[in-house]
């Protein structure tokens, strides 16, 4: 069963084409460009060269797999948009993944997954041997720290990791891989589950808000 993937809730613009098989998920084409300024320039022309690398036609596709967040909200809204309008134009059934979920899958241990929230904050995940425990949350870096120490977490793996000095050894990856989205959707693939709607974890506000409104926390 062939699935594209698609994930723009960090800096990293991703899409690829993954077959989803009996026993595997297996990476047939991607495309990943790190800028956080032009994820609606570069996700559709992505998810187009991936379809045309891999030579797959629209038509064959068995569903759509989505990075939920959390993420700023420009470039979240991207991908969900982009997946739900090719869901729907296709008529195939959408997945959606936490991206942090992306980082910390297979890991080893205890591992903390960071990625950057902007505000000098984190969005932030714990893992227990690729399976989340805490999370997702947004906080201030010292905040995550003191709880990645409390859960006994010595590795780190993400962007927000590798920007902000939190105790612990870090490690790749640095964004959401198209494998490990993959991987956190196929048995929903091969059991043909039900499509799913792809709500955003934002976890706040918007930056831009409307003259006179207050920001507040937004837990999803």
């Amino acid at each position: 069963m062939l699935i594209v993937v698609v994930d723009s809730a960090t800096p990293a613009v991703t899409a690829a084409v993954a077959a989803v098989r009996p026993d595997r998920v297996e990476i047939v084409a991607q495309k990943v460009s790190v800028d956080a300024r032009a994820h609606g320039e570069l996700l559709v022309p992505a998810i187009q060269r991936v379809l045309g690398e891999a030579g797959v036609k629209p038509g064959e596709l068995a569903a759509v797999v989505a990075g939920l967040g959390p993420g700023p909200f420009t470039g979240l809204r991207v991908g969900l948009v982009t997946a739900a309008a090719l869901g729907h134009s296709l008529s195939i059934p959408t997945y959606g993944v936490c991206s942090l979920d992306g980082l910390g899958w297979g890991q080893p241990g205890i591992v903390l997954a960071a990625t950057d929230a902007r505000r000098k904050e984190l969005y932030w995940a714990l893992y227990a041997d690729g399976e989340r425990i805490t999370g997702p949350a947004v906080d201030r870096p010292d905040e995550v720290a003191a709880r990645a120490a409390a859960a006994g977490a010595r590795r780190a793996v993400g962007e927000g990791a590798q920007k902000y000095p939190l105790g612990l050894e870090v490690g790749e990856p640095r964004y959401p891989t198209p494998e490990a989205m993959a991987a956190l959707a196929a048995e929903r693939v091969r059991n043909q589950a039900p499509s799913e709607p792809l709500t955003p974890l934002y976890l706040r506000r918007p930056d831009a808000t409307m003259p006179g409104q207050q920001r507040k926390s937004v837990l999803q």
